[in-house]
């Protein structure tokens, strides 16, 4: 569905943010992306969803080389990013209103269906997102990402912002799209998200990726001990944390 080949990128021609990474995702799995703030996660993710150009090396999504998508590509993709991207002025509905007239209508999702799924309350629903929580902007962006019911997910730090149980709603949505066959491209700082969610995750750091592999294997291959995290097994191949800055 995914497949990266010797990507490099660099805003500027001396400084590479990302230096020639390899990676492939399957479809229907949830792939982590997983390391600390300036390894390279979101510059990748950006490329990814064309929102960057520039690059060196080939993606490929869905078998197509992304330096050649159309508009069609916009309609199978969905993207969460970690700050909430809303119309302050504008309420739920109408923000998800305004969003889906860029889909064609037959992939649109049912609006107050995704806020139910969401669980925003009916009484927010049309006031203006500018009154909302924080964990009321992150609800109501998970419901515009799902808007066009897309084929791939783009998710970036997916519970950022929320309580303990806000955070189990969304990873239950998660879980949920995965069920329905949806690609899911996460990118995290998040060790425990990344354990609970991911089929496989790939370790980056200074825009290199170190490994790729499932939680279990790599705990299992590189833990000192039953009880060793990602965050272990990425400290002990990387030399940093994952919530380093």
């Amino acid at each position: 569905m995914i497949r990266v080949n010797n990507l490099s990128f660099g805003y500027y021609k001396n400084k590479k943010i990302l230096k020639d990474i390899n990676f492939h995702v399957k479809e229907g799995e949830i792939f982590g992306f997983l390391g600390p703030n300036g390894s390279g996660k979101s510059t990748t993710q950006k490329l990814l969803m064309g929102v960057l150009s520039g690059n060196q090396g080939d993606i490929l999504i869905n078998y197509e080389d992304i330096k050649n998508k159309t508009r069609l590509f916009y309609e199978d993709i969905g993207v969460l990013f970690e700050i909430p991207y809303l119309y302050n002025t504008l309420s739920a509905v109408d923000n998800l209103k305004y969003f889906s007239s860029f889909y064609k209508k037959s992939n649109i999702r049912d609006i107050e269906e995704l806020l139910d799924c969401v669980e925003l309350k009916t009484e927010y629903r049309k006031k203006q997102v500018k009154h909302y929580s924080k964990g009321m902007k992150q609800r109501t962006s998970v419901a515009r990402s799902l808007i066009n019911n897309p084929r791939i997910l783009f998710l970036d730090e997916p519970i950022s912002g929320l309580d303990p149980a806000g955070a189990i709603l969304i990873k239950n949505i998660i879980k949920k799209e995965k069920e329905k066959g949806t690609t899911i491209f996460l990118t995290t700082h998040n060790m425990f998200v990344a354990d609970e969610l991911c089929d496989r995750v790939a370790f980056i750091s200074d825009g290199y990726v170190e490994t790729i592999d499932t939680p279990r294997n790599l705990k299992s291959t590189y833990g000192d001990s039953g009880e060793s995290t990602l965050e272990d097994v990425f400290v002990k191949l990387t030399g940093r944390r994952l919530s380093d800055g």
